[in-house]
């Protein structure tokens, strides 16, 4: 019993020192929980740093003792772990053989991690009973509360309020995902309306999405905190720059990342129409290095619809057309078929295809007279001339080149398939090459001749 009790007095000094950490370095970056050894080669030059196991921290000081580089006061326990006082400055200081924090890195060792968690979780539960029952004695209006009581209360709420955020960010360092921590900072934040507590919300989301980048908890927080800025601040183009930013840079980390792709997403409607663009032309780049991954693509064709709606107006009988707007949707099934052909049997590259026909032909098709004023090549003779090429280049790459030939030529063909399904049965009779379309499905693909015949029947 004894010796429990002194470990849970032990856990709770650490605690302190993690939080003392935090409110003192508030640009920490933390990446990567559980680093392994072959990571530390990299370490000395990247702002990355996680939950470390004990035997790697002589590494992380450079193969020196780490107690001769900072002065640090130790008092080990009888269970092994140490805790730390304070110096007589009366300046809080940190155990060297649980935390390092230097140039913004911080790094945690395993051995403590559960006796941690459950020392913020116990002080945050604490603190945020206390802190719902000193709301509640404000908010209640009985003549029983008098005006002394509600000063005390006043007074309780603010040292509550700190003691919560403290308690609550610790935390969620630990569990990204514990959502009442999240929610208890959204408490006390819209209370308070400050615009430098929102951007603190924002820099804490930043700091857990960068060692936990598919925390479901801290990208819905991030959204509510530009929800909450969007309300009362006007100006949302420098924060939108720094969310695409963010997100390119964690999606760059972890591959394959809907959340982080989502918010992206998300952030579109907040863009202006110059910024839309801008973020077209700029996430080309990247999509180009990363052809497999949907998401990226998802996050352009969400880009092109809010270029397309902010372009067309409804409300007359006609769609308004804009030129620079038929350019971008050229320009972008141009760049989609040279990705095609030098990618073999990327999916992703056909999904963005079919969404750019779809609009072609159901918006810019629909006013052929602003289109002939043009060029007579972007009529829908020439589009599926174009697409029909674009098939029979597909087919004719060699068995020896690519692996993946058979799936370019069944996802080729299945694309041709599409548009005849979206432009109906008369298509055939303009271009008798799809009369072939049966026989190259079942050549491609002949475990699927059954479907074949039902959607082509």
């Amino acid at each position: 019993m004894a010796k429990e009790s002194c470990s849970e007095r032990n856990a709770f000094d650490i605690l302190k020192q993690l939080e003392h950490i935090l409110e003192s370095d508030p640009l920490i970056i933390f990446l990567y929980s559980f680093l392994t050894s072959s990571y530390f080669a990299e370490l000395k030059c990247r702002d990355e740093v996680g939950f470390v196991h004990p035997s790697q921290f002589l590494a992380l000081s450079g193969g020196s003792d780490a107690s001769s580089q900072s002065p640090v006061s130790n008092v080990h326990s009888t269970d092994g772990i140490s805790t730390t006082g304070i110096s007589e400055a009366g300046v809080m200081q940190y155990d060297y053989t649980i935390f390092w924090n230097r140039d913004h890195k911080l790094a945690i060792s395993t051995q403590v991690l559960l006796p941690l968690y459950k020392a913020a979780m116990h002080a945050f539960m604490a603190v945020a009973k206390e802190y719902r029952m000193v709301i509640n004695l404000l908010e209640d209006t009985d003549s029983f509360v008098n005006e002394s009581a509600g000063d005390n209360s006043s007074d309780s709420k603010r040292i509550l309020e700190n003691e919560l955020m403290r308690h609550s960010k610790a935390l969620l360092v630990l569990s990204g995902d514990f959502g009442t921590a999240w929610n208890s900072r959204k408490l006390v934040v819209s209370r308070k309306e400050s615009y430098s507590l929102l951007m603190e919300e924002l820099q804490l989301s930043a700091l857990i999405l960068s060692y936990s980048p598919k925390s479901e908890h801290a990208w819905s927080h991030r959204r509510w905190v530009v929800k909450m800025i969007a309300g009362k601040y006007w100006n949302l183009q420098e924060l939108m720059g720094k969310e695409s930013e963010l997100v390119e840079k964690i999606a760059e980390k972890s591959r394959m990342n809907y959340r982080a792709w989502h918010h992206r997403s998300w952030l579109v409607t907040y863009m202006t129409k110059k910024q839309v663009l801008d973020e077209l032309n700029e996430s080309r780049r990247w999509a180009e290095l990363h052809v497999a991954d949907n998401c990226c693509f998802h996050y352009r064709r969400r880009l092109m619809l809010q270029s397309l709606e902010g372009n067309y107006s409804k409300e007359s009988p006609s769609f308004v057309f804009k030129s620079e707007l038929l350019m971008v949707w050229k320009e972008e099934l141009n760049w989609d078929e040279l990705l095609i052909k030098r990618y073999i049997g990327r999916e992703a590259l056909w999904v963005h295809r079919r969404f750019l026909s779809q609009c072609w032909i159901n918006h810019f098709m629909a006013d052929q007279s602003a289109l002939c004023q043009h060029s007579e090549n972007y009529n829908l003779d020439s589009f599926l001339n174009n697409e029909l090429q674009l098939l029979h280049s597909c087919l004719s790459v060699s068995d020896n080149d690519f692996e993946d030939k058979g799936m370019h030529a069944q996802l080729a063909a299945s694309y041709i398939l599409w548009i005849w399904k979206l432009l109906g049965r008369e298509i055939q009779e303009k271009h008798k090459e799809l009369g072939e379309l049966k026989t190259i499905l079942n050549k491609v693909s002949p475990e699927k001749a059954s479907l074949w015949e039902a959607l082509i029947e």
